[in-house]
């Protein structure tokens, strides 16, 4: 009886509170007791009388007084112990049933050890037509034969899926899917127009891929055959959650199957797709298009059952599994601008095996799923599980046991499906939408099938797998499975699947001739009935002024509310001072940096708009300067001051530890959100690095590529303070080098009047642009970094800053230049009271206003010299880009020797590099002047 040595040393009330809790909360009981009190229950019922009553006074339970007779004899009847043997091979099903299914259609599984053979649990084949009334807990009616038990707990278990769910630790999340799998044995109850509509869809999936690969021979396609079930998956999957109250559903996917998903789910039309394989040019010159297989889609669609939905699946690039953040983002504006429910919006993410287990970002996006300022209310996850990755095997591709093993991060379920088996991959979908809508947490479906091809249609998969591919080349595709099955039950004639199958043939055959009518393609707008009011920007129309002014008198009553902390509420001193300073500043008239970003917002929500503002540390701010979330000292009781002055939205979230999924979000809550200021901002403008593909794939091409408008803003703190080669630069030339047919604004303001009304025009324009900002450190508390109310009342952004204090007729230099290092300059300018140099900042780099420079040159005509001044290495910052605008003026660079890192670790050689640059615009020689070491 060494199992249940723990009953030695347990005292019998401890045993009398376990068992009255185990009646309760049966789940909550470490599992030794609690499998120890189920198989007394469960032996009592048969073996009660025989096993002896209590005949004592107390009122102790019987599994109690069996317990204590079990500690003191040390003995058990066999009857009993073998249900407490039949309870552990129960268990074992429920653990690692999944290891030993049949969801592999092309090939046998890994085998594991141990196996769930009876002998491995103490039980023998002696033992197969004996009752136990452990059955009970498989959901059994009654007492079950052990054979009766096991013909149940496979077909639950182990036969077209396999579920892993052990690992979720919330008790009434295991019970539901416990009981969910219970019914009908876990397999689908479907009748005869279920069936039959399953069928249709299985059967626009297999031949319209059969029709590209004749029509289109050789072309990428990167076809979903092997996969062809989630169609009808899909199919399902809306249905079932659109009658659970789902209006709306955003989907995420890459390259795979894209096609048959455009035409057979969003609707897209067979003859656009075929034009689109001939390769025709779209009918907007500027537009440059993307190939057919990343374009994005949004209809409204009705289903069988007769709801409305919305659906969108989202556009994107080669690099996989960057669209899922952006699924989130979408998701949750949908909810925070429209339904307020987070029930009423799906979000469906399809990956690939390769890439769930392989791309970083997966795990980023994950940790979002209960995070206050990323969730979603659950994502459906659908894994196309091809058993390779390009041409890696996928003992290759992953340490894990499972594509899916991200799901036991946040404790959600998981189902593996055999792709072959269309009834159990719908069944699979109805159980995440059930889960999904319960619960509001994420499901994974793991839909094993195959690649037919290789990784396109024009890879050869046989040098790499020619074993794997020996046996796909042989193996039916799913439609003639369920044909045959169908055909089998009697459900449908031979002859009703011929016509169906010609019918859809004519279909598309009408479709293909049609489309050779088609001169140019025409692309669909993604989302289009959020943008109906904001059409794309004409050429040129992102450099005509903006009308950015506030009324004064309310602007300054705004930043008095704003800065007044509520009396019933005790905060630190230091925040208390703060707030007091701010009320000073308001009556000095001297507005720094935070607060005039505070009254952009302040004021474009009193306008109607809301604001989102997301990133690491974005509540205090990183350098401490912003404060738009403090706290009581006492209860940590939040208080934000910008949620007081409008019924409008403002929401603020310190993001997780991550740039690329949490960028990825905000620009797809961007794309979704025209009305809304979002801005993401990173910890320092270096940190960008980590998200650039959602910069290069979506920020400055996705409307080139998709016709796609997001303002996000970035907010990227740079500035060379001396802190060594991280945290200096925001990589400046990278984001200029991208610049083109006015995608975006790069800008580098220095005064908080015009950084107030660059955040004002984001909103203020009939379209939307990103936004770059190359945001200040040690100028948040610069002497000189400060603004009159009037500025920001009565002004408007400036692209160009001339230098007001110079004499057009003395100036000799005009020194251009951007950012931190002009105040820099001007201190040195006013130290030798110098007159022959004048600085000109450029606040915004891209576009560059011409008309504006043209201005600023012809006022300077007698200059001698034309200077770009920079603090970034020669071969960094804007230097490069300048100079292809200023190539034929002569233009010169002073800047720090070109470097292959941002700047030096030692805080001696950076003032010495600094100096050195202020030294040669002046023409000087001067020692460094001390500093301290600052952001």
């Amino acid at each position: 009886m060494d199992k249940f040595s723990f009953l030695n040393a347990a005292h019998s009330q401890l045993i009398e509170d376990l068992y009255q809790q185990y009646l309760k909360y049966p789940d909550s009981l470490e599992p030794s007791w609690k499998a120890f009190f189920q198989g007394f229950d469960f032996a009592l019922e048969g073996y009660g009388d025989d096993f002896g009553r209590n005949n004592e006074t107390e009122p102790v339970s019987a599994p109690v007084q069996m317990a204590n007779k079990a500690a003191a004899s040390g003995n058990i009847p066999d009857d009993i112990q073998k249900e407490f043997k039949i309870l552990n091979l129960i268990e074992a099903y429920r653990h690692r049933g999944h290891l030993f299914t049949k969801t592999n259609p092309v090939r046998e599984r890994r085998h594991y050890e141990p196996t769930l053979d009876i002998e491995n649990f103490g039980l023998s084949k002696d033992d197969l037509n004996k009752k136990f009334n452990s059955a009970a807990e498989t959901g059994l009616p009654g007492a079950a034969t052990l054979q009766e038990i096991l013909n149940h707990l496979n077909k639950i278990y182990c036969e077209s899926i396999g579920v892993e769910y052990m690992h979720v630790n919330n008790v009434a999340e295991r019970k539901f899917i416990r009981e969910w799998l219970q019914v009908n044995e876990n397999h689908p109850k479907l009748n005869t127009a279920e069936k039959t509509e399953i069928l249709e869809k299985l059967n626009q999936a297999v031949a319209f891929e059969n029709y590209l690969h004749t029509k289109f021979v050789g072309q990428k396609r990167f076809s979903l055959e092997g996969g062809e079930s989630l169609i009808p998956a899909l199919d399902q999957l809306i249905s079932r959650s659109s009658q659970l109250g789902v209006d709306e559903v955003v989907l995420g996917m890459a390259h795979r199957g894209r096609l048959n998903v455009l035409t057979n789910i969003f609707g897209k039309s067979y003859k656009q797709i075929f034009s689109e394989f001939e390769g025709k040019e779209f009918e907007e010159d500027v537009f440059s298009g993307d190939v057919k297989y990343h374009l994005g889609s949004s209809k409204k669609i009705k289903t069988e059952s007769g709801e409305e939905v919305s659906i969108n699946l989202t556009p994107n690039p080669s690099h996989l599994e960057t669209v899922a953040a952006l699924v989130e983002g979408i998701c949750r504006a949908k909810v925070d601008n429209k339904y307020k429910d987070f029930k009423k919006v799906l979000p469906i993410v399809i990956h690939g095996d390769g890439a769930i287990a392989g791309q970083g970002i997966v795990y980023e996006v994950a940790q979002m799923m209960t995070l206050e300022g990323y969730r979603t209310g659950g994502t459906v996850h659908i894994v196309v599980n091809n058993q390779v990755s390009f041409t890696t095997n996928f003992l290759d591709a992953r340490s894990s046991n499972y594509c899916t093993d991200i799901a036991k991060v946040t404790e959600s379920p998981v189902m593996h499906v055999n792709a072959d088996d269309v009834e159990a991959v719908v069944h699979a979908m109805r159980f995440a939408a059930d889960f999904r809508a319960k619960f509001g947490k994420d499901v994974y479906i793991d839909l094993l099938g195959y690649r037919k091809y290789g990784h396109n249609e024009g890879d050869e998969p046989r040098f790499t797998q020619p074993n794997l591919y020996k046996l796909i080349s042989k193996h039916p595709n799913p439609r003639e499975i369920y044909k045959d099955q169908l055909i089998k039950e009697g459900i449908l004639s031979n002859d009703v699947l011929k016509e169906m199958e010609v019918k859809f043939k004519n279909l598309l055959d009408d479709n293909y001739d049609a489309s050779k009518e088609i001169e140019k393609n025409t692309m669909d707008l993604f989302m289009s009935d959020d943008w109906k009011d904001l059409p794309i920007s004409l050429k040129g129309e992102i450099k005509i002024p903006v009308d950015t002014k506030f009324d004064l008198k309310t602007l300054k009553e705004l930043a008095i509310r704003m800065s007044t902390l509520p009396v019933d509420k005790k905060f630190i001193k230091k925040v208390t001072r703060l707030f007091e300073n701010r009320i000073k500043m308001i009556e000095d008239n001297t507005i720094d940096w935070a607060l005039s970003e505070w009254l952009a917002y302040a004021t474009l929500l009193t306008e109607g708009h809301n604001v989102r503002i997301s990133g690491e540390d974005v509540e205090r701010g990183t350098f401490s300067h912003r404060h738009a979330v403090v706290k009581t000292e006492d209860t940590e009781e939040e208080y934000i001051p910008l949620r007081h002055i409008t019924e409008n939205r403002f929401d603020i979230y310190n993001s997780h530890l991550s740039e690329y999924g949490v960028l990825g979000f905000d620009y797809g809550y961007a794309m979704a959100s025209p009305n809304t200021l979002t801005i993401w901002e990173a910890q320092f403008g270096d940190f960008v690095n980590g998200a650039q593909i959602i910069i290069d794939q979506y920020l400055v091409a996705a409307e080139e590529k998709w016709k796609i408008q997001a303002g996000l803003v970035m907010l990227l703190p740079h500035g060379f303070e001396g802190q060594g080669a991280e945290h200096s630069s925001a990589r400046l030339e990278r984001f200029l080098g991208l610049c083109a047919n006015d995608n975006m604004v790069v800008a580098n303001a220095t005064t908080p009047a015009n950084y107030f009304h660059l955040l004002r025009r984001q909103m203020k324009w009939n379209f939307r642009k990103p936004l770059v900002v190359m945001s200040p450190k040690s100028l948040l508390r610069h002497p000189k970094v400060i603004s009159p109310l009037e500025d920001l009342a009565n002004g408007q952004f400036q692209p160009i800053l001339d230098d007001e204090t110079a004499n057009a007729d003395k100036i000799e230099k005009l020194v251009l230049c951007s950012g931190k290092i002009y105040y820099e300059l001007l201190a040195k300018k006013e130290e030798l009271n110098c007159e022959n140099i004048a600085l000109v900042r450029f606040e915004q780099l891209y576009p560059l206003q011409q008309d504006k420079i043209k201005e600023v040159l012809e006022k300077y005509g007698n200059r001698k010299q034309l200077l770009w001044v920079q603090e970034e290495p020669e071969n960094m910052g804007a230097w490069g880009y300048i100079l292809r605008h200023f190539r034929d003026t002569g233009i010169e660079v002073i800047a720090p020797v070109p470097s292959g890192s941002p700047a030096p670790g030692s805080h001696k050689m950076f003032e010495r590099n600094q100096n050195n640059v202020i030294n040669r615009v002046f023409d000087r020689n001067d020692e460094p002047a001390k500093r301290p070491v600052t952001a």
